[in-house]
């Protein structure tokens, strides 16, 4: 049946899981994006907490629990267009105008599930600044650009950017489940026509590059979301690429085990098992988000031996307090995931009212540093303009030099000395 049939009606999930068949390669070759959201073969069970579950009761009733764990539905169903937004959200003067005036990439789209987090009332809850559009994202500071990272100045082949020399960036697809206000490429996501359709050809490319450089040990997938591909095809990718020999292990970064938990289905896991060494960075910016669904995607992942850590980006009146930012990382940690980085929001074009100064940052690693684990402690970092790549910040601990003694401040603000014969640090 096509997928415009698919769409005609409501899609039921299956009585029974139905065995899934290898895809051929040719087929790999003719797929595209859109295949991402077919039904789903099985839909296991998952948790549900209960605002959430008020929140599906009242916005769509009728709605199965197993529909609404289904990634699929939730991908179909995402809140992509003002009528949408104004059924379900009180919306501000300021986010209707500012909707209304969209046009090109980076869309408004925001999943049920993630939606059901958001404050309907309070166009200052944290969660929906950071996806419903206002009028600061129409306004150009001075430093912002639309590639402010200069990934496209790095790009080798469509989709490769090789930057450091060891790592390289693999774009693997331009669709995200949701659409982050503040995101470095809203250039190339959700285009003005339509998500980016993915490119098996465009991957051969991108494997070809990689074959032929030995130097790469290390390869990030990312988009887009790379886990808004299907498991078919994503197996078929991590496949080709582990079996380059010289390529030592593969990184993911998403969103979706955050803003779709319901993503991490045991199959997904299970087949990420087969492709160790495997890490994952999942992106997470408020503790409102560490919820039932979060605790057990994350889970899954952990429990199938991938390794994984988190970012953050520091965001102005949103998680830019102590008060957040330890708990967030305090509860990550709970749920084995280690906070990984910390980053200084891109200055991407309309992100003036998104962006602390730096000085925020070292603020918040002041307050981690000694007063919890180390462990729940990330590094700060900012993405250096121009393709610089990441620079790695701290509070100064150096307080001075007192002959072979250094003078080192501890995290309560108390001076300790080490011997250092020789030393010049502190001079």
């Amino acid at each position: 049946m096509s997928l415009q049939a698919l769409r005609g009606r409501e899609l039921k999930p299956p009585l029974r899981p139905v065995r899934p068949r290898p895809a051929s390669s040719s087929s790999l070759r003719e797929a595209s994006a859109v295949t991402q959201i077919t039904p789903s073969r099985a839909v296991p069970r998952f948790p549900v907490n209960s605002e959430t579950k008020a929140f599906y009761r009242r916005f769509y009733p009728g709605t199965s629990t197993v529909e609404w764990n289904d990634w699929r539905w939730q991908m179909r169903s995402r809140i992509r267009a003002l009528d949408d937004l104004a059924r379900i959200f009180t919306l501000s003067d300021d986010e209707r105008s500012a909707v209304e005036r969209h046009k090109g990439a980076l869309p408004v789209a925001i999943t049920p599930y993630y939606a059901s987090l958001m404050g309907l009332d309070d166009p200052d809850e944290p969660l929906r600044r950071t996806h419903i559009m206002t009028g600061g994202e129409y306004l150009r500071s001075a430093g912002e650009a639309d590639d402010p990272l200069a990934e496209d100045h790095d790009t080798v082949v469509p989709g490769v950017v090789h930057r450091y020399p060891d790592r390289v960036l693999f774009l693997t697809t331009g669709t995200c489940s949701t659409y982050c206000r503040y995101c470095t490429r809203a250039r190339v996501v959700g285009n003005p026509g339509g998500e980016y359709q993915f490119s098996v050809k465009q991957w051969e490319q991108a494997l070809a590059y990689l074959e032929q450089h030995t130097e790469v040990r290390d390869v990030l997938l990312s988009g887009g979301d790379p886990l808004t591909i299907g498991d078919d095809k994503l197996d078929f990718l991590l496949g080709r690429l582990r079996a380059i020999k010289h390529i030592e292990f593969l990184r993911i970064g998403t969103k979706m085990p955050v803003v779709l938990p319901q993503r991490i289905t045991k199959d997904l896991a299970k087949m990420l098992k087969k492709h160790h060494p495997l890490w994952i960075s999942i992106h997470v910016t408020h503790p409102s988000e560490l919820t039932d669904e979060v605790t057990e995607s994350t889970a899954r992942l952990a429990d199938a031996g991938v390794p994984l850590g988190s970012q953050t980006v520091l965001l102005k009146g949103i998680n830019d307090d102590p008060a957040i930012m330890v708990p967030l990382m305090q509860g990550l940690i709970k749920r084995r995931v280690r906070p990984y980085y910390l980053y200084q929001c891109d200055p991407i074009r309309g992100s003036a009212h998104f962006r602390t100064n730096v000085e925020k940052g070292l603020e918040v690693i002041r307050a981690l540093r000694g007063h919890t684990t180390g462990y729940a402690t990330p590094m700060f970092c900012v993405d250096a303009p121009g393709g610089g790549g990441k620079i790695q910040l701290a509070p100064d601990p150096v307080a001075g030099r007192d002959g072979d003694d250094l003078l080192l401040r501890n995290f309560e603000g108390k001076v300790y000395r080490y011997p250092d014969p020789g030393g010049t640090l502190g001079r």
